[in-house]
Order: C-alpha cells, then sequence, then structure tokens
C-alpha cells in the first residue's frame, strides 16, 4: 500500500518486560494481545505456572506506564484460558494489576466472532451426548478487548495539532455507523490457522481490529507500540495508516514472517530494510532473544486431542 507519509518502524527481538529502547513517554498508543498463560493451542507449558505469567503481565504494565505519553491508552486482546479443566480469568487480572500499577480502566469491548468459526473445539457436544442438567459448557465466540489509559487525557492539546494533521486523523463517520464500532461489541472474522497461511502455527488477531484501534486512539505521525508483535500484525496496519511503530517479539524465528508481511523489499544495512512506500523498517536483536515457534508446535502436535483435530 502506499501512502503519502513514510514512517519508521522498530523492531526488538527481546523481552518486553524490559523496554529500554524506547524513550519515557514517546508512545502514543499500544494494541496488543499477550499470550493466552499456557494455552495448550498456542503457548503449552510456555510458563512455570499462572504466578510467572502474571509477573510478565505486571512488568510489561510498569514499562507500558513508562513509555506511554499521559492520557495515552493500551489495548489489549485477550480471553479467559481453560487447560485442563480450570479456567484461568486472564483479562480480570490484566485489568487489576494495570490499576493498581496506576493505569485507569477506560473500556471493554467484546470482540464477538462468527459463529461458524470457532477454532478449538465445541464444548456443547457434551450436553449434546448426555441430554442431562450439569453437562452444559457453552462454545465461545468472543474475547476481550481491554483499554487501559495513563491518566487522565489533555484533550486540548488537540488543538496544537496542525491541521492537515487532523485532517488526515480524522474518523470516517459513515464506516463507523455502518459497521457498528460504536457499539461495546465489534462482530470480526477471526484469522483461522489454515495450512499454508503466513500466520500459520501464530496467534494473530484479525487487521480490523488493530485498525480500528489505531483510527479511534491516534493520530496521523505518532507512534504505536506492540510489546508482543508476534506476526506482526499492529506494525502493518500502523504503517498503512502512516503511523510509526515499535514491536517487541521474544521469538526470533518470527523475524522472517514479519518482515515479509511488513514488506521489506529492499535491505538497507544488516538491521535496515525499505517497503516499497519508503517506511524504514530496523531490527534490533537482543541476547535476551528465545527461539520458541518449533519449540511449540512440536509440543502442540504431541497433545493427542490437537493432532487428531489437525488431520481432519
Amino acid at each position: 500500500m502506499f501512502h503519502a507519509l513514510a514512517t519508521w518502524h522498530k523492531i526488538v527481538f527481546g523481552d518486553c518486560r524490559d523496554m529500554r529502547e524506547i524513550p519515557s513517554g514517546s508512545v502514543h498508543l499500544v494494541v496488543t494481545s499477550p499470550p493466552y498463560f499456557n494455552a495448550p493451542f498456542d503457548y503449552p507449558d510456555l510458563f512455570k505456572d499462572y504466578d510467572e505469567y502474571l509477573d510478565l503481565i505486571r512488568c510489561v504494565a510498569r514499562e507500558l506506564r513508562r513509555v506511554l505519553a499521559p492520557g495515552r491508552v493500551a489495548c489489549f486482546v485477550t480471553q479467559d484460558v481453560r487447560i485442563e479443566g480450570k479456567l484461568y480469568p486472564v483479562p480480570a487480572d490484566i485489568v487489576r494489576i494495570f490499576v493498581e500499577e496506576g493505569f485507569i480502566y477506560r473500556d471493554r469491548i467484546i470482540w464477538r466472532k462468527p459463529e461458524g468459526y470457532i477454532r478449538i473445539s465445541r464444548r456443547s457436544g457434551v450436553l449434546i451426548q448426555h441430554k442431562l442438567p450439569m453437562y452444559y459448557y457453552p462454545d465461545n465466540i468472543y474475547e476481550e478487548i481491554l483499554i487501559l489509559q495513563n491518566g487522565q487525557f489533555d484533550y486540548s492539546r488537540i488543538k496544537s495539532l496542525p491541521a492537515s494533521i487532523l485532517n488526515k486523523s480524522r474518523i470516517d463517520i459513515e464506516r463507523f455507523q455502518r459497521e457498528k464500532w460504536y457499539l461495546s461489541v465489534w462482530d470480526i472474522t477471526n484469522v483461522l490457522p489454515r495450512q499454508g497461511r503466513l500466520e500459520e502455527g501464530i496467534a494473530a488477531f484479525p487487521e480490523e481490529i488493530p485498525y480500528r484501534l489505531i483510527r479511534l486512539f491516534s493520530f496521523v505521525g505518532e507512534t504505536v507500540l506492540d510489546p508482543f508483535l508476534g506476526s506482526g500484525t499492529t506494525t502493518k496496519v500502523a504503517m498503512q495508516l502512516e503511523r510509526n511503530s515499535w514491536g517487541y517479539e521474544i521469538d526470533l524465528e518470527l523475524e522472517p514472517i514479519i518482515l515479509r508481511k511488513l514488506g521489506a523489499v529492499h535491505r538497507l544495512s544488516d538491521n535496515k530494510y525499505v517497503t516499497l512506500a519508503g517506511d524504514i523498517i530496523e531490527v534490533t536483536k537482543r541476547s535476551d532473544a528465545r527461539r520458541l515457534r518449533t519449540f511449540l508446535q512440536e509440543k502442540i502436535k504431541a497433545k493427542p486431542s490437537v493432532t487428531r483435530k489437525r488431520k481432519r
């Protein structure tokens, strides 16, 4: 996609508990989806226990409190996760931790997926089989988008922005109303892990989610951060919408996928690339980066229930 404003995008392979590369107060929006703890279809045994996972969330909250400009928001796409019959309240704990670290709990949006796009399993089949009370387990077709704000926003600052930026940042009200962005429930088709897809084996969210959030909570030329970058969806959409970005990803194995998704067609140096539109991509590899994708996929395939499902 060609656009008028060339942007920069810095990808850091390393642990997002330490975002030392980002100056304090320089980020205007966070859009991300952290690991869903040890979700068996995506992150089996990634964390020692739930406390270790929550420690990661708290460390990230503290770093986001530092790098986010005053009054700006962090959006987390997440959901409860069930592991061996136990349901872990991931969204509730994220909200609790962020509020404890000084954020304001601003809003929650429900991302509702089409009924025919259930990714993992139809738990309702248990009741169909037994036809008796206490066998009810609903099929999940939603996730949550948590919106957490770094203090109060000073709306008078908008008046100081150039008219050209304000005009380019205006929301398309016709689309806003037609697609019902104004509701707390967004109907968006999810990304299914089809074989051969660029995001195969990666828990990626659809581009429509960062598209809406970036349009609704940032201005053209500002900076967006995704501390759990994955395949690079947030950075790709930020680039298309003429925002700069930072992205942190722990897994070095995702580098070629990210660069391909971002359209890094020409290499300028060992760690710099440029897109056809002139956007600059800079890659940093820290010593705390890991290689996880192969490990996780092997763990997933080793689970009998997952193996049977993938052979269908």
